[in-house]
C-alpha cells in the first residue's frame, strides 16, 4: 500500500475543495500581467502564506512555467520547517504527497540517492503539519503535466551545506527549483517596506550574506539557493514584493511576500 502524505492546511490556507482551488488558482494567474518572451525558469522564490495574503504574489511567478510546463519533469522544493526541530535537512519517506487536486508523487530512491550527506536525514515527523511547502502543490499539480516531487524542510544549518545538496539536485531543463519563503515578519507598513527592499536587493544581487533570520523566515534555503545561482551564474528577477497590508490585514504588523524568477 502507498504511504501517503496527506494535506495539513487545506481548508485553512487554501480551499479543501478542488473545485474551489481550481477557480481560486484561475483567478490567481489570469490577473498576472504577461511577459513577452520570458527566459525560460531554473527557480522561483515564493511565498509560503494563506492564498488570501500571498496567493497572488506566488502566483506571478508560477505564471512563468506556462510556457515550459511541459518540460518540467522535476520539482526540488525547498523551506524551512516550522513546527518541529530539524537538524539538517529533513526528507519524507511518503511516496506521494496528497493535495486536493490530486497526488503528488515523490521522486522514487530519494532516500538512497541523499544518504551520502550526513546533513539529510528522513523525519516524517517536520513534514506531517508543515504548511510552507504545502501550500505550493495545488500550483505546482495545476500547472505542470506530469513530474515527481523532492520536498526538503530546512532546520538548524549552514546555507553551504545545503546548496551542497541543493547543487546535487540542480539537474537540467527538466528539474525546477522552488524555494519558499516569507519576507519580513510583523513590522509597522513602513518598516517592513524598507527591509523587504533591502532584502529584495540582495536577492537581486545574489548577496546570501546579507540575509538573516529577520529579514525571510526560509533564509537558510534562500541562501543557499542564492549561493549556488551565483556560482552557476544565474539572474534574478523581482516580480512582486508586497505584505499582507497590502493584500488582507491591516497595517500595524504585517508580513511581508516576495516572489523572484532565476533564470
Amino acid at each position: 500500500m502507498q504511504k501517503i502524505r496527506f494535506a495539513a492546511v487545506a481548508g485553512a490556507f487554501y480551499p479543501a475543495s478542488a473545485p474551489l482551488l481550481q477557480q481560486e488558482l484561475e483567478h490567481f494567474l489570469r490577473a498576472v500581467v504577461p511577459t513577452a518572451n520570458p527566459a525560460p525558469p531554473k527557480a522561483l522564490i515564493v511565498p509560503h502564506a494563506g492564498y488570501q495574503y500571498s496567493g497572488a504574489i506566488a502566483a506571478s511567478a508560477y505564471a512563468r512555467l506556462l510556457p515550459v510546463r511541459e518540460r518540467i519533469r522535476r520539482v526540488v522544493l525547498m523551506g524551512p520547517a516550522h513546527r518541529v526541530f530539524v537538524p539538517g535537512i529533513a526528507m519524507s519517506s511518503a511516496e506521494a504527497f496528497a493535495s486536493p487536486l490530486g497526488e503528488v508523487p515523490l521522486e522514487s530512491g530519494l532516500a538512497h540517492a541523499l544518504s551520502r550527506f550526513p546533513q539529510v536525514q528522513v523525519l516524517d515527523r517536520a513534514h506531517e503539519q508543515e504548511h510552507c511547502l504545502e501550500v505550493h502543490l495545488p500550483f505546482l499539480r495545476y500547472l505542470l503535466k506530469d513530474f515527481s516531487l523532492i520536498p526538503l524542510l530546512v532546520g538548524q544549518s549552514d546555507f553551504y551545506s545545503v546548496a551542497q545538496v541543493l547543487e546535487f539536485l540542480w539537474g537540467g531543463e527538466e528539474t525546477l527549483i522552488v524555494v519558499s519563503s516569507d519576507l519580513s515578519h510583523y513590522q509597522d507598513y513602513a518598516s517592513a517596506q524598507q527591509r523587504d527592499a533591502a532584502t529584495t536587493w540582495a536577492i537581486e544581487h545574489l548577496r546570501p550574506d546579507l540575509i538573516q533570520g529577520e529579514d525571510a523566515c526560509g533564509y537558510c534555503p534562500l541562501n543557499a539557493l542564492l549561493y549556488a545561482a551565483k556560482r552557476k551564474g544565474l539572474q534574478v528577477e523581482t516580480l512582486d514584493v508586497r505584505n499582507s497590508g497590502d493584500t488582507a490585514g491591516n497595517k500595524d504588523r504585517v508580513v511581508g511576500y516576495g516572489a523572484y524568477v532565476l533564470h
